[in-house]
């Protein structure tokens, strides 16, 4: 039976951003080149991304495969929405294509942490 080591891993990573994203909500203003005008709702998202990543964090740390399971599943619908929605708040492509590489790269980080840990 797997130890799902590699997804916990992935939740110890989910875990550090959702940290880093209340305690400096103004990254992903940054990040998107927002302009000041939306740089309050954009640091509302923020939060609410952080907290939503340290409770899937938590479920994944629980010790029971199932929660393990939801937690990653959770975790790349997430990112997943996350590439819907930040992609559409900019109209600049250099943007645009940075968000999707971060969104979608962590997505399939997480899909290959928890496919390796499936199959072992």
């Amino acid at each position: 039976m797997s130890d799902y080591r590699w997804s916990r891993l992935m939740s110890a990573g989910t875990a550090a951003y959702g940290a880093y994203a209340l305690a400096r909500p103004g990254h992903l203003a940054d990040a998107l080149e927002a302009p000041s005008s939306e740089r309050a709702g954009h640091d509302r998202l923020a939060r609410t991304y952080g907290v939503r990543d340290l409770a899937t964090s938590a479920l994944a740390f629980s010790g029971r495969p199932t929660l393990v399971r939801t937690a990653m599943a959770l975790r790349i619908a997430g990112d997943l929405g996350d590439c819907a929605v930040l992609t559409s708040t900019t109209t600049d492509p250099d943007v645009r294509r940075k968000v999707a590489g971060v969104t979608l790269g962590w997505a399939a980080l997480n899909a290959l942490a928890w496919l390796a840990d499936e199959r072992s």
